[in-house]
């Protein structure tokens, strides 16, 4: 395992390296790659710093004359060809380290993924949501739309870093969700704990805490929730205390690829209770009119959700 660890490791160095998806397959197949990859890839990491924290070279002294000059300068030359040839590969070393290489993961409406990151992470990408990563360093993800539920291995050396909807999260040893979408951002915190925009409001989330930023504007709402409602939705359920209406047709959307809206008249009554995602198609929409107590109507580009008549 390690040398298999090791020769995944040195064939990403190269810049032409594309087996990435071959790469998460081969971590998913045994949680203990994942652990082993990340102690190689941490060692690479440490050996990287000590050629950068090297002291620079001292000046050449020139050496006293010998017998044989054709020694001193064949000798010379080997040696100014090492020294040549080794900050050659320091330099190469850390351009190849530092330089990104971001790559993105995309699911239809109500499509799913599970993404294995190299460190043990791991990312849970609900439908209709797009994320993207950096080959060079999966500690950083952006949350470009969607739903995303990061699973986040600490390390207090490297904390792992969300960018979603103009803001920054990062993790203290956390499992927690996370949507963008045209309301604004919200996140919600399982386990652990999140700091939201650590550089400027700095507002720390621990387990049980949510908090939602309006798009457009600085209005931040914190609050309370459940933690397993937050991950519910990987085992079919959605669980609600209070959410406006609109909210869920997006959840359902995002979550089974059936495009549902609100008209405006119900698009804010709060809405409490668990939806199963289970079922045919035509059957659960059959049991979600009778459960959101609304009209459920066939629309031009899908389903609108619409008050009943008196």
């Amino acid at each position: 395992m390690r040398e298999a660890a090791l020769d995944w490791l040195i064939r990403q160095r190269d810049p032409a390296f594309g087996e990435w998806e071959a790469f998460g397959d081969w971590l998913a197949a045994d949680p203990d790659r994942a652990h082993v990859y990340h102690e190689l890839a941490a060692a690479d990491a440490d050996v990287g710093e000590w050629f950068a924290a090297a002291p620079p070279a001292a000046a050449p002294v020139e050496a006293p004359p010998v017998a044989n000059p054709v020694t001193r300068r064949r000798f010379g030359g080997w040696l100014g060809g090492a020294i040549a040839a080794s900050l050659v590969a320091v330099s190469g070393y850390t351009v190849l380290q530092n330089r990104a290489d971001p790559y993105s993961i995309e699911t239809a409406p109500g499509e799913r993924r599970s993404i294995a990151l190299a460190d043990g992470s791991q990312v849970d990408l609900n439908g209709g949501s797009r994320i993207t990563l950096d080959h060079r360093n999966q500690r950083i993800a952006t949350l470009d739309r969607g739903e995303a539920l990061f699973t986040v291995v600490h390390d207090d050396r490297r904390p792992f870093i969300v960018h979603a909807a103009g803001a920054e999260l990062r993790d203290v040893g956390t499992v927690f969700n996370v949507v963008s979408d045209r309301a604004g951002l919200s996140v919600a915190v399982a386990e652990g704990a999140v700091v939201y925009n650590p550089r400027g409001e700095s507002v720390e989330l621990g387990a049980g805490r949510t908090l939602h930023a309006r798009a457009n504007d600085s209005v931040v709402t914190l609050g309370t929730a459940d933690p397993a409602a937050m991950v519910a939705w990987k085992q079919g359920r959605l669980i609600y205390d209070g959410t406006p209406i609109g909210v869920v047709a997006e959840d359902i959307s995002r979550n089974l690829g059936l495009p549902v809206s609100v008209a405006p008249d119900v698009a804010a009554r709060p809405f409490r209770g668990v939806i199963a995602l289970d079922g045919q198609r035509d059957r659960f929409l059959e049991r979600l009119g009778p459960l959101l107590d609304v009209r459920i109507e066939r629309g031009g580009k899908g389903w609108v959700l619409t008050a009943k008549q008196k």
